[in-house]
């Protein structure tokens, strides 16, 4: 079913639940249906759904990704930002990829017992580990349900090795079990920037953290020695890429070690949502920004082939990159490289920890 609506509504980052690729059947929505639905419904309260997974590791296969394996408690999130690649992932589960992907979101309440087991199988060789691969594991839920604080502290027991990014300076919140793994070099962690307009952030990204706030985040892990970095994900042309210079400064003078970024991508049901969300949101920037992207995906609005598909092609992506590479010098990032360590594994009960 969809619903056209092409509304704000308040604390969401679609203004519609997208019609499902999969669904044979398709309801376009009439001004009086939204009427109807704004009058009923002023805002949209979040729906927490059971997954019954029976396995907690992912493993990426994709050439163009930093890791093997990683952990996602939550499919869906509150986040809702407007661009955010993993929406089409509702799509598998029978819903939009749309509001409901920011407002039905399913919990693995059972994450951290399905990780124990997954860790002491004989089969497990230590590597680090991804938290967050696809939505947020920080995200307002996680307050709540404290599913992430569990993984970690039972990847902090068998000091297996960690990396994580978030939006969301509720990371602080787990500080403790950072110390503990910074000790012998288990974790790595990343705070995704877009931008540091507030205004902006607030319709892009409506639930996710301040700038300033994400900003405070950084000097706090850093100053607790905790590896961290910024990533400037996504770098939106036409909208947020001259940005970039300004998150890198902000971020170094807060204590990050490390930088990425990331192009924006609009797969499949993403491209209408964010299309939309210009619509709503920018609509004296739209036809710049589409017309921004299509400059760094060969003329289209998304490529998804390996590759070019993290960084783009042409002149305008070149220039992004050389941005990134030019700051990132100035601003005293990427210095080094961390390589986190395996060698502190051990499985409870075991005597001798294994030396990889």
């Amino acid at each position: 079913m969809s619903r056209e609506f092409r509304k704000n509504i308040t604390g969401r980052g679609a203004s519609s639940n997208a019609t499902n690729r999969y669904d044979s059947l398709k309801y376009e929505a009439t001004e009086e249906d939204f009427d109807n639905y704004a009058e009923e419904q002023p805002l949209l309260r979040t729906e927490v759904l059971k997954d019954s997974s029976r396995s907690i590791l992912s493993e990426n296969k994709s050439p163009d990704i930093g890791f093997r394996f990683s952990i996602n408690p939550y499919r869906g999130c509150e986040h809702g930002c407007a661009y955010c690649y993993a929406r089409p992932t509702h799509e598998y589960l029978g819903y939009s990829a749309g509001l409901d992907f920011e407002s039905k979101i399913f919990v693995k309440e059972n994450a951290a017992e399905l990780l124990h087991e997954a860790l002491m199988k004989k089969s497990w060789q230590p590597e680090v580990i991804n938290i967050s691969g696809i939505t947020d594991c920080y995200q307002p839920l996680e307050r709540k349900m404290e599913i992430t604080r569990s993984c970690l502290q039972v990847l902090a027991k068998f000091k297996n090795p960690v990396s994580m990014i978030t939006k969301n300076h509720l990371i602080l919140r787990d500080l403790d079990i950072f110390k503990e793994m910074a000790a012998y070099n288990g974790v790595l962690l990343f705070i995704s920037v877009t931008s540091l307009d507030p205004e902006l952030q607030r319709i892009l990204e409506p639930r996710t953290s301040h700038p300033l706030a994400r900003m405070k985040a950084i000097e706090t892990l850093a100053s607790a020695g905790i590896p961290v970095g910024v990533n400037v994900a996504p770098c939106i042309p036409g909208l947020t890429d001259h940005e970039m210079p300004a998150i890198l400064k902000a971020a170094s003078d807060a204590g990050a070690r490390f930088a990425g970024y990331t192009p924006l991508r609009l797969p499949s049901s993403v491209l209408p949502i964010f299309e939309e969300w210009l619509e709503v949101h920018q609509p004296l920037k739209k036809q710049k920004v589409l017309n921004a992207v299509r400059d760094i995906r060969g003329g289209k609005l998304n490529d998804a082939n390996f590759g070019s598909r993290m960084r783009g092609e042409g002149p305008r992506a070149d220039h992004m990159a050389q941005m990134f590479q030019l700051y990132s010098k100035k601003y005293g990032l990427n210095k080094e490289r961390l390589e986190l360590s395996t060698a502190n594994f051990q499985r409870p009960g075991d005597q001798l920890s294994f030396d990889l």
